[in-house]
Formats: C-alpha cells, sequence, structure tokens
C-alpha cells in the first residue's frame, strides 16, 4: 500500500506528531512522500491513499491540493472539531491495519468547481469541497446578490451574504447560518443566506446537475471565499459561477465509523435533552 502523508505544518503540533507517527505508518505500506507545506505536486506521484494529519481545514487542503486526481483520505484529527479527521492518533494504527487486510470502504462526495469574472477576459478558476461563500466586506454594509440556475435568475438576496455548499459542507459554515445537514452522499447544494434583510428568505436545495452563479450587484465591499482558506475580491456586477466537478472526494471509512455516529458524537446531533424535573437541583461541581 503507497501512502501520502499530508497535513497543515501551520498547525501546532503537527510536525511533531508527523514524527512520531510515520515510521507506524511505514509498518503498514511504503510512504511515498510527506508534505506537510503543500508545495508537491501530487500528479507526479502515484499512491493508494492519503493519510491527512490536522483537523477538517488540513483535510479541505489537501483536497484541493490532490486536484483531479483524488485519492482516498483517511483523516487523523489533531485539531478541535475533527468531522472528517476523526480518527484520534491512537486510532490511527488499527486503522492502517484494516484498510492493509481490506476491512474499508469508500464514501464518495460531492466537489465543486467554478471561476468568477467568468466571460471577461481574465478569468480565475477554484476547486472545493466544502462551500463557496460570496459575503461583504469592511465596512461590512449589506450586499445585493442575484442568484442564478441554469441561467435563471431565481432570486434576490439583501444582507451579509450566500453560502453554496456541498453535502459535506453542509455542517460548516451553512449550518451555523441557519441552513440544513444534508446526507453526505447526495449529488445536490445548499444555498443558504446569510442574515438575510427579508422574512422570506430560506435555504434551497438543488441538483448538483445544475449551474449556480451569484452575481454581485451592489456592494461596498464583497468577496469570494472558497472553502474558508482561499479569499479573492470581488467588485460590482463580478459573476461567481459554481457547478459540480468532474471529480469526488473519497473517504476512508472503517468498521465502527458512520456518518450518524460522526454526527452524533461530534455535534450531539439527535440527543435526548438533559431534562430535570421540577424542583429537583442541579448536581454540583
Amino acid at each position: 500500500m503507497r501512502i501520502f502523508v499530508l497535513g497543515n505544518a501551520d498547525r501546532a503540533n503537527v510536525r511533531e506528531q508527523a514524527q512520531r507517527l510515520v515510521p507506524v505508518v511505514k509498518k503498514h505500506g511504503e510512504v511515498v512522500l510527506v508534505d506537510l507545506e503543500q508545495r508537491e505536486d501530487l500528479s507526479r506521484h502515484n499512491a493508494d491513499i492519503a493519510l491527512v494529519l490536522g483537523g477538517d481545514g488540513a483535510i479541505l487542503r489537501a483536497a484541493r491540493q490532490m486536484c483531479r486526481r483524488q485519492l482516498p483520505v483517511l483523516g487523523v484529527n489533531l485539531g478541535k472539531l475533527g468531522f472528517l479527521a476523526d480518527l484520534s492518533p491512537d486510532e490511527m494504527e488499527p486503522a492502517l491495519a484494516a484498510v492493509a487486510a481490506g476491512k474499508y470502504r469508500v464514501t464518495k462526495h460531492l466537489m465543486f468547481e467554478g471561476c468568477f469574472n467568468c466571460g471577461a477576459a481574465k478569468q480565475s478558476f477554484f476547486l472545493g469541497l466544502n462551500d463557496v461563500v460570496v459575503h461583504t466586506g469592511p465596512p461590512f454594509h449589506m450586499v445585493d446578490l442575484d442568484l442564478d440556475i441554469d441561467g435563471e435568475t431565481v432570486s434576490t438576496f439583501r444582507g451579509d451574504g450566500l453560502i453554496v455548499s456541498t453535502p459535506v459542507g453542509s455542517t460548516a459554515h451553512g449550518l451555523s447560518a441557519g441552513g440544513p445537514i444534508l446526507g453526505q452522499e447526495l449529488r445536490a447544494f445548499v444555498v443558504t443566506p446569510i442574515c438575510p434583510h427579508s422574512l422570506t428568505s430560506r435555504a434551497v436545495v438543488e441538483s448538483a446537475e445544475k449551474e449556480f452563479t451569484i452575481v454581485v450587484r451592489r456592494a461596498t465591499t464583497a468577496w469570494l471565499v472558497v472553502d474558508g482558506q482561499e479569499t479573492f475580491e470581488l467588485k460590482n456586477d463580478d459573476r461567481v459561477t459554481i457547478r459540480q466537478a468532474p471529480v469526488s472526494f473519497q473517504l476512508v471509512k472503517v468498521p465502527g465509523s458512520t456518518y450518524y455516529k460522526t454526527l452524533h458524537d461530534k455535534l450531539n446531533w439527535g440527543a435526548t435533552p438533559n431534562y430535570r424535573v421540577a424542583g429537583e437541583q442541579p448536581p454540583r461541581a
């Protein structure tokens, strides 16, 4: 088994953990390369899986770095939440042993690609996994945005911005803005307004077969944010186009790891409220 070891060296403790864990990884396969600075052109190398050290942000970086040659990702959480990187360092070796023995499955997830200033002489392209956000910037006045789907203007939003997220990204920025949780393997996008200046603006789920365009109609300043990591300044009348990418993000799932278990363990989703009988005193610390 040939393995890329990827991660984000800017995060505390990642380099130290990599030095400790790489010898363990070598017991279960060939380490093709270790890249914690996102410097390598991964298309020049061949591997079977990518082991990503860090948090969910490191996995988002790795997905963009792999670009059109997506490998199954096994994530080791060295950060806080670890929704995608759901293995602890202590769980890594048993998981690698299971993968080496073929006791795993790979789930495939929607990615997006797109560009902005489409139709102009200069275009900028992007690829991502979580979400695309068009957001107001300093001095944070409201922005007016049009949403086109397959060339038809379907709505106009006024507020702080707009999020277009994949099912994987639905539990990130979109969830905090009041959007729904989507099953991770759906082929759909969810469009969620951020602080809309309207009582009727609600999140919309639409097929990933369609093309989405956000048009900046009026803004003092506006920014395009890809996966919460790449930012681009937008001007009035700029257009941001989003569609499904021709590749899918692949996530390694070992026995005992499921989407709903992760929702419950990481976000406390579906948990019973901590009811207390009337008059009962809470336990002392």
